[in-house]
């Protein structure tokens, strides 16, 4: 819903034209004298756009799944334990699924050669499988050990929009810790892009963040940020210039992951390379230490905190509406607290962000909450558009 600020940017934006289109000699321009040589009228961006219809019968599934979360980042690092070597690769919180490439390949790196090894991979999400694959590509002989695989993994409730989200607090951030935050990101954020079209569920799409402030750039995004060299097609609009009920927005492409489509057809590579796999749960790192395998990767995501006395690592709950699918959505947008990503298997609302809680109910009071902001949202944007 547009607010007071945006509809007071948006009519002094109006004003201003008036004004400009007046001669100081109180003549009539050129332009006003005949309207056939008036310029075009700039359409403004996302016109075409089609907005998602919202609406509580629409709904198909409410689900929660949980982050896992360090303050000051992720864990890649080997040590040497009970005469194994022991890789861990956990703790990305928001970040998994893009991340899982550009973490998983320096994981991979610090095992050195593992051609003709046996590799152990502790854990079934996204980071176990992208390690898997990848020591498989270097010549490792590689078995995954996990108590649930896809599609019953925490990996598979992911949004998946392609950008390392929420994946540590900058004030924890060390020097040490940005070069390995932004050297991930930048290998899997190319390890994607081979992966685009249907056999994965990985595709283009435009990003829009709305906010009724000017956009800030951070330490991660915008002119400036660390990774805005993956922000193409980047611009920001101000009121006036789009058709969101905000009185900005950011945009630029990125990718979009569909979790089912992309972690089975990764299981069926991993397995059709000769990839073993046992189903079993660990209680203690004794039990991981004792597998038979020379090499293991602990990728147990929160399980790692109970497994290897991690007390950084702690849950974040987030809550996930589906909506039928909506083929002609074809765009993600995204506020300072909720998000709609489109996907063939629904259309996602998101964008709870609990942290320290560990229990996977969906909150009925919140799924309410997200439906009702989107539907707001949405008509607003419908009203704007039919504005011209």
């Amino acid at each position: 819903m547009m607010n007071r600020r945006s509809a007071i940017a948006l009519a002094l934006g109006t004003g201003m034209g008036a004004i400009q289109g007046c001669r100081r000699d109180g003549k009539l321009s050129a332009t006003q004298e005949d309207p056939k040589m008036a310029p075009p009228k700039k359409e403004r961006e996302g016109q075409n756009l089609v907005p998602v219809e919202v609406d509580a019968s629409l709904e198909i599934r409410t689900i929660a799944g949980l982050r896992p979360f360090r303050s000051p980042g992720f864990v890649v690092k080997r040590e040497e334990r009970n005469g194994k070597t022991l890789v861990h690769n956990y703790g990305h919180g928001g970040g998994g699924m893009t991340l899982s490439w550009g973490s998983s390949e320096l994981a991979a790196r610090l095992a050195e050669d593992v051609s003709g090894k046996e590799c152990a991979v502790v854990g079934g999400g996204v980071m176990g499988l992208s390690t898997a694959r990848l020591l498989q590509l270097r010549g490792a002989k590689v078995t995954i050990y996990s108590k649930t695989l896809p599609p019953h993994t925490t990996s598979n409730v992911a949004g998946a929009q392609w950008w390392p989200f929420s994946v540590f607090d900058d004030n924890r951030r060390t020097p040490e810790f940005g070069v390995q935050y932004v050297e991930a990101a930048n290998i899997s954020y190319r390890y994607f892009q081979g992966l685009v079209g249907p056999k994965w569920g990985v595709r283009w799409l435009p990003n829009y963040y709305l906010s009724d402030d000017p956009p800030v750039n951070g330490w991660i995004a915008g002119p400036g940020g660390v990774l805005h060299d993956l922000q193409v097609g980047f611009h920001d609009f101000g009121p006036g210039e789009h058709v969101f009920p905000a009185a900005y927005a950011r945009r630029f492409h990125t990718m979009m992951i569909e979790p089912a489509t992309y972690l089975a057809e990764l299981l069926g590579e991993i397995q059709e390379a000769g990839g073993r796999i046992v189903v079993r749960d660990f209680a203690a790192a004794e039990e991981v230490l004792g597998l038979p395998e020379g090499i293991i990767f602990n990728c147990t995501g929160l399980g790692a905190g109970a497994l290897f006395g991690d007390a950084e690592l702690v849950p974040i709950k987030g809550q996930l509406s589906f909506l039928i699918p909506q083929p002609a959505v074809d765009y993600n947008l995204l506020t300072s607290w909720t998000y709609m990503f489109p996907r063939s298997d629904g259309i996602v609302l998101g964008g709870t962000y609990e942290k320290g809680k560990w229990d996977t109910v969906p909150d009925d009071g919140m799924r309410k909450r997200i439906i009702e902001s989107q539907r707001r949202l949405f008509e607003g944007m419908r009203k704007i558009q039919a504005e011209g």
